[in-house]
C-alpha cells in the first residue's frame, strides 16, 4: 500500500512538471512569432516609404501641339485674330481716399504771457476767419507792467537826451530798448507798439488776431479763462490745399512713386474732376487690410473738399513703350500663360508666354511674343481642346490591322509608305521618303506631303515632348524627300498627310523606332 502511494505521488509530480514546460514553450512560441512579425513590417514599410519618396510626382501639365484648321472653321467657330503690339502704356490704379486736413497748414494760436481772456469774437468751431480778424482779448498784469515800463524808458530817453553826463543818454535809451524787445518777444503786434508810443496810454486789454486764414477746427477760448503759455486757444486750417489720404495694395506699390498725376471724384459733385498729384507714400502696410497710404495734394479752391470726405481715386501711372496683347488673347490654365500664335503656315500654335501686369483691356508681354504676330482672341478653348487632342492622338501607337474598318468608307484612299535612310533611322539628322500611290497602286505626283514625329513628355525621365514637323519635296513618281532632326532615339509616333488641290488625300498614322540614347 505504502509503495502504491509513493509511485502515485512520484506520477503526479512528473505530469506537472511536464504539463509546466509544455506552457512554457507554447507561450515562448507565441511571443517570438509576433516580435518577428513586428521587426520585419516596418523594415517592409520603410521600404516602400522610402521607394515612395524617391518617386517623383507625375506631372499634371497637358501637352499641347501646332494644330491646323480650315479657314471655313475658323469663321464657323468664330475664331478672331489680333496683333502683338508695342505701344506706350499708361495704367491705371483706381481705389478710395479720404480727405484730410494739410498739416502744413495748421495755425496754433497761443500766447507768451500770462492772462485772462476777457472777450471773445470768435466763438464757434469750423468759424471762417481772415487774416487779422480779432479773436480775443486778454488782460494780462505782466504786459501792463511791461508797457507802463515802456513808456517810463521812453520819457525818461527823452529826458536824458540833452544831458552832458557822459552815458547818461545811451543808458536810457538801452532802457527803452529793452522794455520794447520784452514787448515783441511776448508776441505783442507792432501796431499795438506804435499805439502805445503815440498815445502815451497803457491799454489793460491787448486785442489777438488771427494769424491765418480758414477753418476754426479747435477752440479752447471762453470769457474769464486763465491762460498759461502752453494753452492752445485756437487751430485754424487752411483749406485752400487740402491731402487725401489714398488706400493703395502692396502690390501696386512699386507702380507709383511721387509726383505721379492724381484725380479724384466725390458723390457730392456728380461729373467733376479734381486734379493731384502724389506727394508721400507711407513705409508702413496695414496688417489687416494689406494696404499703404500714399497722400495726394489738391488744390481746393471754393472749398468743395472737406475733411472727412470720403472720395474715389484714379491713380495714372506711366509706363512707358511696352509690348502688349489683347487679355482675350492669353488662355490661363493656373500653372501656365498660353497664347495661339497664327503662323504662316496655316498652322496655330500654342505657346507659353510670361506676362506682366493688366493695362486696361489688353496685357504686357515679358517674353513668348514678338511685335507682329497674330494670335487668336476668341475661342481659345476651342483651340485649346483641338491641340491636347492633336497631342494625345500623337502620343497613341496605330491602332491594329483591321480596327476601324467600320470607318475606312469615308477614309481617303490614297496608300503611303514611308522609309528612311538610314534604316532604321538614328538620333540625329534622317533622310525619310514617303511613296504616295493610289488604290490601284499608280504613283501621285504633285501632291503636297508632310509628316510630323512627335515623342510624348515623360516625367518620370525629366524629359518633355518633342516635335519635328517636316514638309517633303515632289521627287516624281510619286516619291516625296525630306530631311529632319530626331532629338532623341526610342519611339516616335508618326503622322504623314497628304494634300492635292487643297483636299486631303491621304493620312497614316505609324510607329517608327529611332536608334541612339535619349
Amino acid at each position: 500500500m505504502k509503495t502504491y502511494r509513493t509511485g502515485f505521488l512520484l506520477a503526479l509530480i512528473g505530469n506537472a512538471v511536464l504539463a509546466v514546460f509544455l506552457v512554457a514553450l507554447w507561450l515562448h512560441s507565441r511571443t517570438a512569432k509576433p516580435t518577428g512579425d513586428a521587426r520585419t513590417k516596418p523594415s517592409n514599410s520603410l521600404a516602400q516609404d522610402s521607394t515612395a519618396a524617391s518617386t517623383p510626382p507625375a506631372s499634371t501639365e497637358v501637352s499641347l501641339v501646332p494644330v491646323q484648321i480650315s479657314p471655313q472653321r475658323l469663321q464657323s467657330i468664330g475664331v478672331r485674330s489680333g496683333e502683338v503690339k508695342r505701344k506706350l502704356v499708361e495704367d491705371e490704379i483706381r481705389t478710395t481716399g479720404s480727405v484730410a486736413v494739410d498739416e502744413r497748414r495748421l495755425a496754433y494760436v497761443q500766447v507768451r504771457f500770462q492772462g485772462y481772456i476777457q472777450r471773445v469774437f470768435a466763438d464757434a468751431t469750423y468759424q471762417y476767419v481772415h487774416t487779422g480778424q480779432p479773436l480775443f482779448t486778454i488782460y494780462s498784469p505782466d504786459l501792463v507792467a511791461t508797457e507802463r515800463e515802456y513808456l517810463v524808458a521812453k520819457q525818461n530817453q527823452q529826458q536824458m537826451a540833452q544831458s552832458t553826463v557822459s552815458g547818461v543818454a545811451s543808458s536810457a535809451t538801452s532802457l527803452l530798448d529793452a522794455a520794447e524787445e520784452r514787448l515783441k518777444q511776448w508776441g505783442v503786434p507792432q501796431k499795438e507798439i506804435a499805439r502805445l508810443e503815440s498815445t502815451g496810454q497803457v491799454q489793460s486789454e491787448l486785442e489777438v488776431e488771427s494769424p491765418v486764414s480758414g477753418y476754426i477746427t479747435e477752440r479752447n477760448a471762453l470769457p474769464n479763462l486763465a491762460v498759461q503759455p502752453e494753452t492752445r486757444l485756437y487751430t485754424v486750417a487752411d483749406l485752400s490745399t487740402v491731402w487725401v489720404l489714398a488706400e493703395v495694395f502692396q502690390n501696386d506699390l512699386g507702380r507709383i512713386k511721387v509726383g505721379d498725376p492724381a484725380t479724384l471724384t466725390v458723390n457730392t459733385y456728380p461729373g467733376r474732376v479734381f486734379e493731384g498729384r502724389v506727394n508721400f507714400i507711407y513705409p508702413q502696410v496695414d496688417l489687416v487690410t494689406r494696404t499703404a497710404r500714399a497722400r495726394l495734394t489738391f488744390s481746393n479752391s471754393g472749398l468743395k473738399l472737406s475733411p472727412g470726405m470720403f472720395v474715389n481715386v484714379s491713380l495714372k501711372v506711366p509706363m512707358g513703350s511696352q509690348l502688349v496683347i489683347p487679355a482675350t488673347g492669353v488662355l490661363q490654365s493656373g500653372t501656365r500663360e498660353i497664347a495661339f500664335v497664327e503662323r504662316s503656315d496655316g498652322y496655330i500654335e500654342p505657346r507659353d508666354v510670361q506676362l506682366g501686369s493688366r493695362v486696361g483691356d489688353d496685357f504686357i508681354v515679358l517674353k513668348g511674343l514678338k511685335a507682329g504676330e497674330q494670335i487668336v482672341t476668341s475661342a481659345n478653348f476651342l483651340i485649346d481642346s483641338e491641340s491636347q487632342l492633336q497631342a494625345a492622338l500623337g502620343s497613341f501607337a496605330p491602332p491594329p490591322p483591321g480596327a476601324g474598318a467600320a470607318s475606312a468608307v469615308n477614309a481617303p484612299q490614297a496608300k503611303i509608305e514611308l522609309s528612311s535612310d538610314p534604316n532604321p533611322p538614328h538620333k540625329g539628322s534622317n533622310l525619310f521618303r514617303v511613296k504616295v500611290a493610289d488604290a490601284n497602286g499608280a504613283p501621285i505626283s504633285g501632291a503636297e506631303v508632310s509628316a510630323t514625329f512627335f515623342m510624348p513628355a515623360m516625367p518620370a525621365m525629366g524629359m518633355a515632348a518633342m516635335r519635328t514637323p517636316m514638309s517633303l519635296s515632289d521627287k516624281g513618281n510619286g516619291l516625296y524627300e525630306g530631311s529632319g532632326q530626331l532629338e532623341s532615339g526610342g519611339t516616335w509616333q508618326v503622322t504623314i498627310l497628304a494634300k492635292k488641290n487643297g483636299q486631303l488625300i491621304a493620312t497614316k498614322q505609324m510607329s517608327v523606332n529611332a536608334t541612339g540614347g535619349m
